[in-house]
């Protein structure tokens, strides 16, 4: 037998099984991962939420496969075939495949040729010749043709149909045995090449996979992105996918090995004798006819699994560092959503991000009313104090860059400060029925520039507004499972938001529906409350809200902060069931809770084991006096802007060798994309991310770094941008009499550029366009 789920979740995690046995209970309870992992340190002997979000994906596929073997070990008992060797060998599957290879001959399934052939009562000669090769398949086989008519199953016509009928048996047996697949499967995933071939006649409508249409590549070394892109290829009928091994394609091809792994298994030999023969052309038959292609579509699933799971984490990955980026903090803020045709839209909103003032100007085509939009713009200035100015990163933004710039130089009373903001995603959000409800005053064009606005402010409680789909951050996100994908970001979403906290006074809708234990309801029902009472004086009020529980308020109220209320505590992270720990602080020595709270050299004087108790513990007490010395901490980043370069607008303004400044925009395994301000995101390859081996670009660069880069090739026919973070690499510039439209590619004694992953710099340009535009 199995150990318990808890033992193995323990084994694979590294930790204690009494750690992992306290947090299935408190999940089973109803807590939640970021609340656990925060506020029931002792329960779980410090579990961070990284171990939990593992830990908890362990349970819940650990828990289906008891629940599917419980339900496979009763059906084979009802078909009254569960020998006691099969049950345990049931009992001790470790994995769903497992399950799933041993169920396999006992599987309900459609009446197939060899179900017939037993009906007619051929397994006799098919156990015959197996258990004795020197027999004569047709001497054996014309014992039981059977030309009678009646009953029609039994129905034997001659010798060929004997013979084929026990072929059809044994290649069944042959497929459904448990412990072949598992040798087989092993050796394809360790041996096994996926190769791709353009589908006769696509060749110019799949253009954009001609690096595919000739393509081979070891299945177990595909990285996430190529097989993404091959799948895609398949999906959208351009390619044809086949799994092979070396020997099949070789010139002249041979037969694969496991055609002869399939016959060893069973003892198969031609030794000469009778039935050698036949029994090995039932081997080759049941390789080709049912092996190969039950593997070849197992191994492709597991392949895109495996790539899914990896897109799924890249994604994640850069939404996380997305949603913590460094916020400008509560400053008055103009937006600026850059527009040629439709104008500039314009919104003012104060430090809480309430709107103050919309406006629209036409500094471009075809108006050029320039002197205009900077009087309109100034008027909004001087008339709301305005601290920063946020720049949509879409279409005309360098334009516009130029506009605010004059702008600030006009104003330098101001201290007015310029950022280009990404606007991926702020179409979206602006067209939505959130934002409908939330300014149904305001026109969808003026929304957009509230989002650019805000976004500036606190990059968190906006971008919690639009679906983590349509931020823009990911790798093959469509071509993945939505579902998973929709599980995994909201996990994401949810560890840092709680990570952060939030005011409950200023907080939408949508950023309480992040915190620990509320859902829309209760997020519904805390703005409703604050709209009819006002501001929260404190944390117990929230109980006052309708359908706000002691569970919902013990699960919550660590992650919402009351600034300026009755109790200091409450703007911190102190839960408030902790709150007797801090008393006996304070009166232990002998001071106010105003007069500790941000006083450093006061809490770190302090012993904290001698404040634990038999509920709170010393992670606990920690915890308390680390708030109370920094109450309210944020866990992002400091601010910092990146300043693109003067008169570099366009890819053509581009020339090898240029140094710029640019902020990441997406990561991926294959390297990291910039904006460098020229509407076109350029690619840093991991090769050329440090001048050391890099393994994963995640550890060098993250979304919304700003990174200094210089320019090793452009290519202005195809929008392809190629950067280097190696400063010091030798890169020539671009001479006029270059026939190539973008310049030469770089050689001899200069620094190679990096090598592209054919699917990303072929689809680079279209969807970074795209993206930009939200």
């Amino acid at each position: 037998m199995l150990p318990p789920i808890e033992h193995r979740i323990a084994e694979e995690l590294g930790v204690r099984p009494q750690q992992v046995f306290a947090a299935v209970q408190l999940l089973d309870e109803g807590a939640t991962v970021p609340f656990i992992s925060r506020y029931r340190k002792e329960a779980t002997d410090g579990l961070d939420d990284t171990q939990l979000r593992n830990l908890e994906e362990r349970l819940t596929y650990l828990r289906e496969l008891e629940e599917r073997r419980a339900a496979i070990i009763a059906s084979v008992d009802e078909q009254g075939k569960l020998s006691p060797e099969l049950r345990v060998e049931l009992e001790n599957a470790e994995t769903k495949q497992r399950l799933e290879d041993l169920y396999l001959p006992y599987k309900p399934k459609r009446r197939t040729k060899a179900q017939m052939a037993r009906e007619a009562g051929l397994e006799p000669l098919a156990d015959a010749l197996m258990a004795d090769p020197t027999l004569s398949p047709e001497e054996e086989a014309a014992k039981y043709v059977n030309t009678a008519t009646e009953p029609p199953e039994q129905h034997v016509p001659d010798i060929k149909a004997a013979l084929e009928g026990a072929r059809q048996i044994l290649m069944e047996r042959f497929a459904e045995d448990a412990t072949l697949l598992e040798k087989l499967r092993t050796y394809l995933n360790d041996y096994g090449l996926l190769v791709s071939a353009v589908v006769e006649g696509k060749e110019t409508e799949g253009a954009k996979f001609r690096d595919w249409f000739e393509f081979r590549e070891a299945i177990k070394d595909m990285p996430s992105h190529r097989a993404l892109a091959l799948l895609r290829g398949r999906n959208e009928g351009v390619l044809r996918l086949a799994l092979k091994t070396e020997a099949e394609l070789e010139d002249p091809p041979r037969s694969s090995p496991c055609e002869a792994m399939v016959s060893g298994h069973f003892g198969l030999k031609d030794q000469g004798r009778a039935a050698d023969r036949w029994l090995l052309e039932t081997a080759r038959w049941a390789w080709m006819v049912k092996l190969s292609l039950h593997l070849e579509l197992e191994l492709m699933n597991q392949l895109r699994e495996r790539a899914e799971e990896e897109a799924i984490r890249v994604f994640g990955r850069n939404l996380h560092d997305l949603l913590l980026a460094a916020p400008a903090g509560p400053r008055a803020t103009l937006g600026l959503d850059p527009g040629i045709r439709t104008g500039c839209k314009i919104a003012v909103v104060d430090k809480t991000g309430k709107v103050l003032d919309t406006a629209t100007v036409y500094p471009h085509e075809p108006r050029r009313d320039w002197q205009g939009a900077l009087a309109t713009l100034a008027v909004l200035c001087k008339k709301h104090g305005v601290d920063l100015i946020a720049i949509g990163n879409g279409t005309a933004s360098r334009e516009t860059d130029k506009l605010a710039g004059e702008l600030i130089k006009g104003l330098p009373e101001l201290g007015i400060t310029k950022v280009v903001v990404s606007e991926a995603g702020a179409s979206v959000y602006s067209a939505s029925e959130l934002a409908a409800k939330e300014f149904p005053e305001l026109d969808v064009s003026l929304r957009g520039a509230v989002s650019i606005a805000r976004r500036l402010q606190d990059p968190l409680a906006e971008l919690v507004k639009i679906d983590p789909k349509s931020i823009g951050v990911g790798q093959y996100q469509h071509d993945v499972n939505q579902s998973r994908l929709a599980r995994a970001l909201d996990a994401i979403v949810e560890d840092c938001v709680n990570s952060v906290g939030v005011d409950v006074n200023t907080a939408s809708v949508p950023l309480l529906t992040r915190i620990s234990g509320l859902n829309t309801t209760l997020a519904g029902n805390i703005v409703a409350y604050r709209d009819q009472h006002g501001a929260f004086k404190s944390r117990k009020q929230l109980k006052d809200v309708p359908r706000l529980g002691e569970k919902t308020f013990e699960q919550a109220a660590g992650f919402l902060r009351v600034m300026g209320g009755d109790n200091p505590l409450d703007a911190s992270a102190v839960h408030p069931e902790a709150y007797p720990v801090v008393e006996r602080i304070l009166a232990d020595i002998q001071k106010g809770v105003k007069e500790v709270i941000g006083d450093s050299r006061a809490v770190k004087a302090l012993n904290p084991a001698k404040y634990t108790d038999e509920k709170f513990g010393l992670p606990t007490v920690q915890d308390i006096l680390k708030e109370l010395e920094k109450p309210g901490r944020d866990p992002r980043p400091e601010f910092k802007t990146a300043s693109f370069k003067d008169g570099v607008e366009d890819l053509k303004d581009l020339l090898p060798g240029m140094q710029l400044e640019g902020v990441v925009t997406n990561v991926t395994n294959f390297g990291a994309f910039v904006d460098i301000g020229v509407h076109q995101d350029g690619l840093v390859h991991v090769s050329a991310l440090s001048s050391k081996f890099v393994k994963d670009p995640h550890t060098i660069v993250k979304a919304g770094d700003v990174v200094k880069v210089k320019v090793l090739e452009v290519d202005v026919a195809r929008k392809r941008i190629a950067l280097t973070m190696r400063l010091t690499d030798e890169v020539a510039p671009r001479s006029p009499h270059d026939a190539r439209p973008g310049g030469p590619r770089p050689g001899g004694n200069r620094a190679p550029a990096p090598r592209r992953e054919p699917e990303a710099a072929g689809a680079m340009a279209a969807a970074f366009a795209k993206l930009k535009r939200g």
